[in-house]
């Protein structure tokens, strides 16, 4: 490998989210004087939503680009805030990616706005106020601002940021549209390859295709959000499921999902229809009361092209997972609240993931105290937020205002997961042939993060490091 003299070229990247914590995905890399934000994701836990309202750590009009590796929310919901701010410059990312982003950016702007109006209409009646400003940190309008500024490209295409800087996009196999994207500086005929992982999907899971590989680079950035852990085997979610759904059945309970809009909403679809098939569970009604997940699943059939195999097969044999008979699209408010008012089981599957906003909240309001119900988590859960809590096993819980008794079943399932555990993360290293001259390990809480260093080194022998938040490192 041939490097830079320290003459030729000057490159500098910065952790400025998701550096020993899980949400706010934002990097910033600084090449001779370019600057290119790899995701610009919200911040979701509860104790650093500060950061959020916290003003950007370089002027935002002075970045070039912003590169996008997938829609969820903490890689994706701080842009309208960061064009809001000044930032106008291109968003590169897949077709399918800017397509949900923009379904989730004006999403997370509806849910700001109505909570900025509640907290404000609650805390005058309080008589008090909260730690952030009674405003949405942005608006549909603001969200609106930033769609013009996409520039889609495809999977094995690659942009040129400028004549020095080239990124090119490959599937993250994460969810439908995500990206690994491999930077390539180029100067004096030298190459300095630097890879952001984004978040690394499982292989063999249902609907996406695996995460693609690479052979050589210079410096990693690599996801750990599992980086401590093995999943269950995959063949165990559909069991799992069909004996939680059986067992809350009998009882005459509920089961409320709380799930992602992007993906984990799908692959939920996907595992129900398939268990109704085989008549592992009964008929019982399912109702998906996530507005966003409904438009999400649009772009799903839209993207049949983005499919692995396997689903491609199950399209063909069956009724699309994404419309069998029993499923119910909620679209209305006064729709969501009439599921309050079902009596006997039903499955409700409504965001958001981790319970920090939407129409789970209301549900887990109406349900978490009755011992026949069933909560039954499908996704990561966050250090802070209203969902790790619950499967942390508190007693009493503040839902909206109001402190509720966790009485209902709650029951997790880690199969589920979207990223990459320990073992598939150092599988999907090991096929770099020669040691990066330096892996970051990013997109962990801290011990999952410091774990997955520690295994890095002793499995493979590459050199693993922890940024911290703010950090700086010199890529020379």
């Amino acid at each position: 490998m041939v490097w830079f003299d320290k003459k030729d070229i000057s490159a500098k990247l910065r952790f400025l989210g998701a550096a020993q914590n899980v949400t706010g995905s934002r990097h910033l890399l600084d090449v001779d004087g370019t600057r290119v934000l790899v995701d610009c994701g919200l911040y979701q836990e509860r104790h650093l939503a500060d950061r959020n309202w916290e003003k950007f750590p370089v002027e935002p009009s002075s970045i070039d680009a912003v590169l996008l590796t997938h829609a969820h929310l903490d890689h994706c919901g701080y842009l309208p805030k960061l064009v809001k701010d000044g930032f106008s410059g291109r968003i590169y990312c897949t077709d399918a990616t800017a397509e949900i982003t923009k379904i989730i950016l004006l999403d997370s702007a509806h849910i700001q706005e109505e909570d900025a109006a509640y907290k404000k209409k609650r805390h005058e009646k309080e008589g008090r106020r909260g730690p952030y400003p009674e405003e949405p940190l942005y608006t549909t309008e603001d969200a609106e601002a930033t769609f013009p500024l996409f520039l889609q490209v495809d999977y094995k295409s690659c942009v040129k940021v400028n004549e020095n800087l080239e990124a090119c996009f490959y599937d993250a196999g994460h969810v439908l549209g995500s990206s690994i994207i491999k930077l390539t500086i180029s100067k004096n005929e030298q190459k300095r390859i630097i890879l952001f992982s984004g978040d690394i999907g499982r292989p063999g899971r249902p609907i996406v295709c695996d995460p693609a590989s690479f052979e050589k680079a210079d410096y990693v950035l690599i996801e750990s959000t599992y980086g401590d852990r093995v999943h269950q085997p995959t063949e165990d979610i559909a069991n799992k499921m069909a004996e939680v759904i059986n067992t809350t059945y009998k009882r005459g309970g509920k089961i409320i999902i709380p799930s992602f809009a992007l993906e984990r909403a799908q692959e939920v679809l996907y595992y129900l229809n398939d268990l109704f098939i085989k008549n592992k569970i009964p008929q019982i009604k399912v109702f998906l009361d996530s507005p966003m997940a409904a438009r999400i699943t649009k772009v799903f059939k839209k993207h049949a092209d983005m499919f692995d195999k396997a689903m491609l097969e199950f399209v063909n044999n069956h009724e699309s997972p994404f419309s069998f008979p029993l499923l119910n699209i909620v679209e209305t408010t006064e729709q969501s609240k009439s599921l309050n008012e079902i009596n006997g089981p039903v499955i409700i599957i409504a965001g958001s993931g981790m319970c920090t906003g939407g129409r789970v909240k209301h549900h887990l309001v109406n349900n978490i105290s009755d011992a026949k119900n069933t909560i039954m988590f499908v996704g990561y859960q966050a250090v802070g937020t209203l969902g790790r809590s619950i499967v942390d096993g508190i007693k009493k819980v503040r839902i909206l205002g109001s402190k509720r008794d966790v009485i209902a079943d709650i029951i997790r399932i880690h199969g589920f997961s979207a990223h990459a555990d320990k073992t598939e993360l150092i599988n999907w290293l090991k096929k770099i042939k020669a040691c990066p001259r330096k892996i970051f390990v990013v997109h962990g809480e801290k011990e999952s993060s410091q774990a997955f260093a520690k295994e890095v080194s002793k499995q493979i022998g590459c050199k693993a490091v922890v940024p911290e938040f703010g950090e700086e490192a010199s890529l020379d």
